[in-house]
């Protein structure tokens, strides 16, 4: 049973408060509220995923890892999505890593549970596939910006972009973890992060970044961030459904 006034709730991720309530639940008694610690790996370059994730107040990155060691985002999942889209694409597996890139909470389904809603190829297929056509066009708009702009416009993005997944304006994260994400040099992220904060927009101190003037990340950042954020509310609801008090 979920109760509206617990500190956490399924339907604080957005996919699950999009669901019909029938769909809803149908699943609710199987989904599992789980820590998500940072770096904690959910899945290994060509894994089959066992579970669905929903995260609520963590974030999940898609990482590519090259044989030389060096990393790039692909992709973040956060309270408005799921990790597992290659279940229910019938792929199975995929080539990247997912990795737990800001520590919270979030929820895990088994896969048969989900993919057996998915087969009903009702209302819970459509808002999979709409989401996928948003996660496209997030991967799509990541490859172009991390070829055509700037290291401080790409940390613009991320920030934002972080931002819009978490309740509040602290990030705890290291440059190491940044550079990354970005396929960067630490150091490259050292000057980018420094050139923000001598602008007012950020706080960065060991371990954590606290935005100070979102508005000022908006005029620095490259039009990627407006072209996704588009894309996500064009196609998903705002999830902003009501909270339900499960029966007994």
């Amino acid at each position: 049973m979920f109760d509206k006034h617990n500190l956490h709730h399924p339907q604080q991720n957005q996919l699950l408060a999009a669901m019909p309530d029938d769909e809803f639940d149908r699943i609710a008694p199987h989904l599992e509220l789980i820590p998500m610690l940072l770096g904690d790996v959910l899945h290994e370059s060509g894994g089959k995923l066992q579970y669905f994730y929903f995260p609520t107040t963590s974030i999940i990155s898609l990482l590519y890892v090259l044989e030389s060691g060096g990393s790039s985002q692909i992709a973040g999942v956060g309270k408005e999505g799921v990790l597992g889209v290659s279940l229910f694409m019938g792929g199975d597996t995929t080539p990247s890593a997912a990795i737990v890139q800001t520590g919270g909470h979030g929820y895990r389904l088994k896969s048969r549970i989900l993919m057996d809603e998915f087969n009903r190829a009702g209302p819970v297929l459509q808002l999979l596939l709409r989401y996928t056509q948003a996660l496209i066009t997030l991967m799509s708009q990541t490859a172009v910006c991390n070829r055509h702009h700037s290291l401080e416009q790409q940390l613009c993005r991320w920030l934002l972009m972080t931002l819009d997944r978490l309740p509040s304006n602290e990030l705890t994260t290291t440059q190491e973890l940044i550079a990354n994400v970005l396929g960067v040099r630490r150091e490259g992220v050292t000057e980018a992060a420094g050139k923000l904060q001598s602008y007012g927009f950020i706080r960065y101190r060991r371990g954590h970044i606290t935005v100070l003037d979102r508005a000022g990340l908006e005029c620095r950042v490259c039009e990627c961030y407006g072209v996704v954020k588009k894309e996500f509310i064009r196609l998903l609801p705002d999830g902003r459904k009501r909270q339900r008090v499960s029966r007994d």
